[in-house]
Order: structure tokens, then sequence, then C-alpha cells
């Protein structure tokens, strides 16, 4: 009997990583500037939640060094280079309402960190950044990367 519980429990889990995993790969930016890495994190406290990462740019180089972070407000981090910055950060996969909420987002071309929410529609994700309520914000439309 404990058995049958412990492998359905697995087969759940596995169900919703499925479902939850949909979001990882490389996605093209409304813009078409960059391209972000999204990925589940699998160590530490951090296990289970969701990241992405810039890991292409349209124009990796500005006064032919690479871009960097310059308008972040915390200036010990504005030599960081823009190419595999993190800018997705601690988003969970929310089955109910099949989107990936929690976390947040973060504009390298304002030095702006914003709450936010993903949901996917096929090969195209909706990727909504608010400050506050969700009914005051932007949602960008990105597209899966093949």
């Amino acid at each position: 009997m404990l058995t049958a519980s412990l492998i359905m429990g697995f087969s759940l889990d596995t169900s919703l990583d499925t479902e939850a995993d949909k979001i990882q790969g490389t996605w093209l930016n409304q813009e078409g500037t960059s391209h972000i890495k999204i990925f589940r994190a699998v160590n530490g406290n951090f296990a289970g939640k969701y990241y992405g990462k810039i890991i292409w740019l349209k124009v990796p180089e500005e006064n032919g060094k690479p871009k960097t972070d310059k308008n972040n407000p915390d200036k010990s981090k504005r030599n960081t280079p823009i190419l595999n910055l993190l800018i997705l950060k601690d988003f969970s996969y929310d089955l109910d309402d099949k989107e990936w909420s929690g976390g947040t987002i973060y504009d390298p071309n304002n030095g702006k960190t914003y709450s936010c929410y993903m949901s996917l529609n096929g090969n195209k994700l909706n990727v909504r950044g608010y400050v506050g309520i969700s009914l005051i914000g932007r949602t960008a439309v990105w597209t899966r990367v093949k």
C-alpha cells in the first residue's frame, strides 16, 4: 500500500514537472535584440525554481567592448557583462493558473526589477512585468528559438 502511494506521488510530481518544464529553452525577446535561456535550478535552496539568463545579444558590444549592466542601481554591478546576465529569477509553476509566477524580471535597459509572471501559448511566451499589481504593467511576447 505504501509503495503504491509512493509511486502515485512520483507520477504526480513527474506530470507537474513535465508541464512546468515546457518553459525551458531559448527565447527571442519581443524586440529581437536578445536570446534568453530559461532553465530549472536543480541544486541548493533554489531547486525547482525557474531562471533565465541572456545568452545572445544582437549587438554584444558598445564602443568596442562587451556591453555591461551600466544602468544597474548597484554601482558595484555596473561593469557586469550583459551576456550571461540572470534576468529572470525565482519562478514557480502554478498548475491551476498554468503560469509561472512569484518571480522577478530585471531590465538592463533601465536597471529596474519588476514582479513578473509568464504564460505559455504554443511557441509564444507572454512575459508580464509589473509594479505593485499586475494590472499596472506591460506584457512582452517572446518567441521560442528553434
